[in-house]
């Protein structure tokens, strides 16, 4: 695809000969003052811009500043009959990359658009790259208007500066992780790598090399050497997020990295230091597995640094509605259906939710009502089933007791009540569901056949 050139000039014999001459390596729109120029630089993307000085009575100093302001700017060239010292000063102080003086020179013009246009393509390049390398862009990606988020935000920009370990806490869904990307976009590391690891996915046996890699024949198929995360994230960020899920083995292990700098690879011998920022979360009690010994307090005390904790989002139900609205408009657009609004009822039904799932589960929401709505709205038949149901006009139950009392529920359907129950003893038992079932008096098979039947209302415990 060739380049878009944009070529303005008041002198329709300077216009034209400049169109002609370069309109087999360029895609040339021509324009003769300000107002037709913007107008092109509005609806197409312009990759360079040719333009004159003096265009009547207008400057192309304030073409090349309009230019600038774009998203993605062009890279600008300005022209005139009027040159000066002082004069390409100010063009290059207004953003310009180069200054021609009349009467031009045509082959000097066409060598000067090709290097001004790999230029182009190099900083098209690096901004794509920076994208790619940085998706999450600091906060840009969390909400919240609620004074609890503003007092996160607020805690993420003076943390990320640092080099402090910093432990992430909050029930399942709440955005643990979106946090951690903040603080390393937000910090000196952002040029650097950010490596997340799921510590929940990783068996006891895969942990260690995962984190810290293995030398050749350190055990059965380790047929090369391999560098852990740690390594990976040398220079820059690691996130470990379930940190609760590590054993106690690799927890000394950890341990040893945090307080010396140094990891060794599953089968070596040798300290390799590693210059690594560590971040962790967690939706446990670690304090409590302190306790009860299987979380170790030194480790604690050295991931503690600075504690950042999410409340769940039925804390903060200001939030809501503003999140289902940037939900909303990002659906549309990822699902490739144009831009919708909720009605009033399917909006009041997401504010009123309890939202076990958190964030995460409001999201899955919105989308479900974004795919199944047919129009212009999101209604309130359009939401998931445990939205819509009649049940869901009675009250929350209390997410913090495991005891209610039935005579202050009277419009609770059986099957509401049960699901509730489940719930809330996976919400205690933070997603276990062996200890939810023995909570519930039951044995893990019926358990996970409860669940079975209500995918929905359970979708943020799903293996």
């Amino acid at each position: 695809m060739r380049p878009l050139l944009l070529i303005v000039d008041d002198e329709k014999a300077t216009r034209d000969a400049l169109c002609a001459a370069l309109e087999e390596t360029y895609e040339v729109y021509p324009a003769s003052n300000g107002k037709a120029a913007r107008a092109i630089l509005e609806s197409e993307p312009i990759d360079l811009l040719l333009t004159d000085l003096r265009l009547g009575g207008e400057s192309g100093m304030d073409i090349i500043d309009f230019a600038r302001q774009l998203p993605t700017p062009p890279l600008c060239i300005m022209m005139t009959a009027y040159g000066s010292e002082a004069v390409a000063t100010e063009a290059k102080e207004h953003g310009a990359y180069y200054f021609l003086t009349k009467p031009l020179n045509l082959d000097e013009v066409e060598l000067l658009l090709s290097r001004a246009s790999r230029a182009q393509e190099l900083e098209t390049a690096n901004r794509e790259l920076t994208t790619q390398l940085h998706p999450a862009g600091g906060l840009d990606r969390m909400l919240g208007d609620s004074p609890a988020m503003q007092g996160i935000f607020n805690s993420i920009r003076r943390v990320a500066p640092s080099n402090a370990t910093v432990l992430i806490t909050g029930e399942t869904g709440t955005g643990k992780e979106l946090v951690a990307r903040a603080v390393h976009q937000l910090s000196e590391r952002r040029n650097a790598k950010f490596v997340a690891v799921n510590c929940a996915a990783l068996s006891p046996q895969l942990m260690e090399s995962e984190l810290f890699g293995h030398e050749k024949g350190a055990f059965t198929g380790a047929t090369q050497r391999r560098l852990g995360r740690f390594e990976e994230a040398d220079g820059g960020t690691i996130f470990l997020d379930e940190i609760g899920e590590i054993d106690i083995p690799t927890q000394v292990k950890l341990l040893r990295v945090l307080s010396e700098h140094t990891i060794q690879r599953v089968g070596g011998n040798a300290d390799i230091p590693v210059k690594v920022r560590v971040l962790a979360a967690t939706n446990r009690d670690l304090e409590a597995m302190v306790q009860e010994g299987t979380f170790r307090l030194d480790l604690y005390q050295r991931l503690n640094v600075i504690s950042l904790h999410l409340p769940p989002l039925r804390e903060r139900q200001e939030d809501i509605v503003l999140m289902a609205h940037a939900f909303l408009k990002e659906l549309c657009r990822d699902n490739g259906k144009e831009e919708k609004h909720f009605t009033r009822d399917a909006l009041e039904a997401l504010r009123r939710f309890g939202w076990p799932g958190n964030v995460r589960q409001l999201r899955t929401a919105v989308e479900h009502g974004v795919v199944m709505s047919e129009g212009e709205e999101v209604t309130f038949a359009d939401l998931p089933h445990y939205l819509v149901a009649p049940n869901n006009d009675a009250p929350e139950i209390n997410s913090s007791r495991t005891d209610f009392a039935l005579d202050n529920l009277p419009s609770l359907q059986l099957k509401y009540v049960e699901q509730q129950v489940i719930l809330q003893a996976l919400r205690r038992a933070e997603g276990n569901k062996s200890r939810a079932a023995e909570m519930l008096g039951i044995n893990r098979r019926t358990l996970q056949r409860k669940m079975a039947e209500s995918p929905q209302v359970f979708q943020s415990y799903s293996d």
